[in-house]
């Protein structure tokens, strides 16, 4: 109840869309490799902001 209203930070924000990226390239690989290898490299890019934070 007490975080009701907190709001998410940059950083919570960023490894929320990482972790969405991640399994989307993973579904992806199954099918699709050229598509999961971008999904890939855009959660890497994510993945370097969330560090540099």
């Amino acid at each position: 109840m007490f975080g009701l209203f907190k709001k998410k930070t940059e950083k919570e924000k960023l490894e929320i869309e990482y972790k969405k990226l991640m399994k989307e390239a993973f579904e992806l690989s199954k099918s699709n490799r050229s598509a999961s290898d971008d999904k890939y490299a855009e959660a890497d890019r994510i993945l370097k902001k969330i560090e540099s934070l």
